[in-house]
């Protein structure tokens, strides 16, 4: 996540990482079905307003990270150099947010998520979201219409590959396995 600049930025950041760690403490010790919103703003000594301010439902309070995992992964096709590969950038923001996802502790907060319908819908929309997200910034790279469809699937292929990795007991090598497909779907034609 990019730091931010000015005092107030800071401030907010503080502010909306206190919400989410305190969030995810409270789901962790109590069950994520047990804590309401309304604990989780007491808890973390804010109105329930702010909270809001800087989460749109309480499904988000355990995706905290979403936001900036979108932005890198758009960020690696628009801030990359004119002639720089782009599927090994997209390979490694895969491989850094799997690595995030599968560090120690994270066990509990995934089966947290598994066990959840509302948790598990919610992490689907948001992986549709990163997928559009990144086909979107595929078709203007490669001056395609918006819809593309080889842009969605690659970008569907990219979330995908994240997903399986997050999952695998091997991670790095799931990782890579997908990205050799990605690489030769981009290389028969679509990049």
């Amino acid at each position: 996540m990019t730091a931010p600049t000015g005092r107030r930025e800071r401030k907010k950041a503080a502010t909306r990482q206190n919400i989410a760690d305190t969030a995810l403490r409270l789901f962790l010790e109590r069950g994520y079905d047990a804590v309401g919103i309304r604990d989780v703003a007491t808890e973390a000594d804010v109105a329930v307003t702010t909270l809001f301010a800087h989460f749109a439902s309480k499904e988000a309070l355990v995706f905290a990270q979403d936001t900036d995992f979108e932005h890198r992964l758009t960020r690696a096709v628009t801030d990359r150099s004119p002639n720089e590969p782009l599927i090994p950038l997209l390979r490694n923001e895969i491989q850094a947010m799997v690595q995030h996802c599968t560090a120690e502790g994270a066990a509990p907060i995934f089966r947290m998520i598994d066990q959840s319908p509302a948790l598990r819908q919610y992490e689907e929309s948001m992986r549709l979201r990163h997928a559009e997200s990144l086909a979107t910034a595929l078709a203007a790279d490669l001056g395609r219409p918006a819809d593309s469809t080889a842009c969605r699937a690659i970008a569907r292929f990219v979330i995908d590959a994240y997903s399986l990795g997050r999952d695998s007991a091997h991670p790095e090598a799931t990782v890579n396995e997908v990205f050799r497909m990605i690489e030769a779907a981009w290389a028969a034609g679509i990049g």
